[in-house]
């Protein structure tokens, strides 16, 4: 664990460090605190185009609303009518923040002020896959590859340490790089 190296109330890259070590003792003392609950719903409306939306999720057994929603869409080479991003860079977008977020939180945390964070994250999709032209293809992603640029008031040394925190703690990183059991049920109507 990092230790906090700042003083009380103060912000640090727009983080308010009293609030991240206040959930960090929350979750240490009692660990339901610390469950959280998370779903989107997807809706089709035409060709490629769906819209997501988010209702609300929950922590430590509470309900928090959050109304937004998200629209996909697919490029007109994949058969939509590129109005909005694909599936696949929400996903990676996703990543990106998730680790985002861990930097700059572990950052501030740390007394570091960020000056650069930015995540670039690509890979290669085999659309034989995904077509179903070949059957021993992967339908998805065999590795991607990242790159952190990472500025600040730290040493190389404090970087390298948050960079393996993230990897170590980002949800999103974890969700990505191990598979997560999925349970589909399918209904008729």
């Amino acid at each position: 664990m990092l230790t906090n190296t700042v003083e009380k109330t103060q912000m640090v890259n727009g983080i308010n460090i009293d609030d991240v070590m206040g959930l960090i003792g929350a979750v240490q003392d009692n660990p339901d605190a610390g469950e959280t609950r998370w779903s989107v719903s997807s809706a089709w409306l035409g060709g490629t185009r769906n819209r997501a939306t988010v209702r609300s999720f929950h922590i430590g057994g509470e309900e928090i609303m959050r109304p937004f929603t998200m629209d996909v869409d697919e490029p007109l080479q994949l058969g939509g009518t590129n109005t909005q991003p694909n599936p696949q860079e929400y996903l990676l977008a996703a990543l990106n923040a998730c680790m985002i977020v861990g930097y700059a939180a572990l950052c501030s945390l740390e007394g570091i002020t960020l000056d650069k964070l930015e995540i670039a994250t690509s890979g290669n999709i085999d659309l034989r896959g995904f077509l179903g032209i070949d059957p021993t293809v992967n339908p998805g992603y065999d590795s991607l590859t990242y790159t952190v640029n990472i500025k600040g008031d730290g040493t190389p040394e404090q970087f390298e340490k948050i960079h393996r925190m993230v990897q170590a703690t980002s949800p999103n990183f974890a969700n990505i790089s191990r598979a997560v059991a999925l349970n589909p049920t399918l209904v008729v109507e």
